[in-house]
């Protein structure tokens, strides 16, 4: 029974954060876009595959600089959230020049890891902003 409810708790919490994820996509398309590619990259890199990766580095980069670019919802815009997507561009641009330069795998998947947290950062925030 104990872990029953601790199943159900844990099953309510990613139910909610899943929600709030997806209001945050719904309201800012290119994170939304920029997640699409990061998720398609990072999650084969964790099991050491880096081909997608190497392969869409660039495409990351595009993404990341769109996500600079384009304005931020209003009830996103704050001074952490900014200075992370200054973050997530300058990182997916480190992120690629490593792959363009050859970089070894252990610093690609260093990066990418370090990408994916500011990921989750910004959109941690702005699940935070809307409580």
């Amino acid at each position: 029974m104990k872990h029953l409810k601790t199943f159900l708790v844990l099953a309510l919490i990613f139910v909610a954060n899943s929600v709030s994820a997806q209001s945050t996509f719904d309201k800012w398309p290119a994170i939304k876009e920029f997640h699409e590619v990061l998720s398609e990259t990072f999650h084969p890199a964790e099991e050491g595959k880096l081909a997608p990766i190497k392969a869409r580095s660039n495409e990351l980069l595009a993404k990341a600089t769109k996500v600079q670019k384009t304005e931020i919802p209003a009830e996103f815009r704050t001074e952490i959230i900014i200075e992370l997507v200054n973050r997530l561009q300058a990182n997916s641009k480190s992120l690629n020049q490593i792959v363009t330069n050859k970089g070894t795998d252990a610093e690609i998947v260093k990066s990418i890891t370090g990408l994916h947290d500011i990921f989750h950062d910004i959109v941690g925030l702005c699940s935070d902003s809307k409580k």
